[in-house]
Order: C-alpha cells, then structure tokens, then sequence
C-alpha cells in the first residue's frame, strides 16, 4: 500500500500546478477520460486490490453457500454486497496497474465498494429484525419491518447523495473546477449514514439489553457478539469515510492508502468473517416472518 500521498521532491511543481496528485513514476496519459490529477491521492496498491479481491471471493462462495444451505433469503443482500466489492477491487485493480488517472475506473471503485457496504448493512438490519421476531416483539422500541425498511431507505438515500458527491468530484477535477462543492454533497450523505447506523446501533442495543434472558436461553450469545461487533465495524469504516471526506481532497486521510486499507478494507472484512463463521440463518433461523419456533435451540 502506498505509505504516503502527494507528490515527492521534484514535482511539487507540476502537482501544484494540476491541482492535486501526480505520480512522477506515472507520465500523464492525456486520454479522454483521464482527469488531469490522480484523484485517489495517490497510486492505488494493486497487492491491495489483489487481496481484496480473493478474500471477497472466497467469502463470496461461502455466503452463498450458506443461504442455500439455511434457506436464508433475508440475508441474500450479504452476498449481493461482497459482489459488488469484487466488481469495486477490480476496478479499482485496473487504475493501479493500467491507469491511476482513469476517471471512469475511480468513479466504478467508488460506486461498487461504497454500494456493497449498502448490501451488507441491509443484511445486519434483516438480522435485527429476524432477531426481534425470533425473540419478541416486547423487547424492540419499533416493529421489525419499520426497523427494515427505514433504515434501508436511509441506507440508499445516503449512498445516492455519496455516489452523486463522488462522480461530481471527479467531473470537476478532469475540468480543473473547484471541486469544494461536490465534496460538500458527499460530505452530507456520509454524515447522514453515520446518523442513521448510529441510531440503528441505539435501537440494536435497547433490544438486546431487554432481550439479554431470551438470548442467553435461546444459546445466542455467541452469536448477539458477532452480530454486535459485525456492526461496529460497519460503523467504523463509516465514521472512516465522514472523516475522510470532512478534511476534504488532499487531506491526510485520503492521500494515504494505509488508512484505506485499515479503516476500509479491514473492518468490512473482519465484519464479513464473523457473519460467515455465525451465520445468521444457521444461528437465528431461516425465516423473517415470525413464524420460525421461538423456543429453538442453537449450537453457535
């Protein structure tokens, strides 16, 4: 991964003059869709991208798996997400060995991988509703399908807002624009999702604390930690990006792809094993609607 970001010693000049990154090992292509700066902030790591993309496949298969095994529909976005990170690294893999300029690679790397943690969020929401059904409905301050749908609906709203965010930034860089604006619409829905996952993990919390007995005596402890942490770490990589995108283009964050790596890539990746090792379907049960048997016992 790169260690740092900005242009080194002998091309301050150059990168000044661009407004942004410029890879001195990297001649500017000068193509059609290539913006004048590397909008990245620096070279992307295609070992990185390489990685990801094995982890995630691998992942893949075993969710698929999975849901067929269990005949958990609920969680079928899981998997859907962990594609849509596939297609991002790939993507994302191309800008680092074929070209970091590329504007149509940033803005597909961009769209896939900010996409896919809208897919494994919506599957950690089905979770909290099939777990409301599963242990009552008593124990939640909202009904289960409000808790699926709003926040799924805030989900999509926010990664709209980001998505739009991030192509404008890209359109104004290869026009030599400010880019201030577009990075302020972004701003706004990455704020809006860290509000929205803050208040789930709020509603996760009172559930499972008025649930405690039930989730002791149904054997998922183990499992209510997984599902917990799986969604702290979802939290984290969000909070990642608001800070990111707060201290705007050329910010320490988002020119040094070691944050990347730690504080995107390894929380969804730690969030997608502890799902994979307690599947919901294997530990809550199959069904969303309620109608699985409550006294259930599991093996987590």
């Amino acid at each position: 991964m790169s260690q740092q970001g900005g242009p080194p010693p002998g091309v301050v000049a150059e990168g000044s003059r661009r407004g942004g990154y410029v890879d001195p090992n990297w001649p500017f292509p000068g193509g059609p869709n290539d913006a004048p700066v590397i909008i990245y902030g620096y070279t992307p790591s295609f070992a990185l991208a390489l990685l990801a993309d094995i982890i995630f496949l691998v992942f893949l298969i075993a969710h698929i798996w999975q849901v067929l095994r269990h005949r958990s529909w609920y969680f079928v976005t899981f998997p859907i997400g962990l594609l849509f990170e596939i297609i991002g690294y790939i993507a994302r893999s191309l800008s680092a060995k074929q070209n970091p300029y590329n504007l149509i690679y940033f803005i597909l790397q961009y769209f896939f991988i900010v996409t896919a943690a809208v897919f494994l969020a919506a599957g950690i929401y089905a979770i909290l509703s099939a777990l409301i059904h599963r242990l009552g409905r008593e124990h939640s301050l909202l009904p289960p399908k409000v808790v699926l749908y709003f926040f799924i609906t805030s989900d999509v709203i926010a990664t709209i807002t980001q998505i739009a965010g991030a192509a404008l930034i890209g359109v104004k860089q290869k026009r030599r624009e400010d880019p201030t604006t577009a990075n302020n619409i972004l701003l706004g829905g990455l704020a809006y999702q860290v509000f929205s996952i803050g208040l789930f993990i709020i509603l996760s919390g009172v559930f499972i604390a008025r649930a405690w007995k039930k989730i002791r005596a149904s054997g998922l402890t183990a499992f209510i930690c997984a599902f917990s942490a799986a969604t702290l770490l979802v939290y984290l990589r969000t909070c990642f990006r608001l800070a990111e995108t707060a201290e705007g283009l050329g910010g320490k964050l988002s020119t040094v792809e070691v944050y990347f790596g730690v504080l995107e890539f390894a929380p969804v990746v730690l969030a997608v094993l502890l799902l994979t090792i307690w599947h919901p379907g294997r530990c809550v049960g199959s069904s969303i609607s309620g109608r699985e048997e409550v006294e259930k016992t599991v093996s987590v």
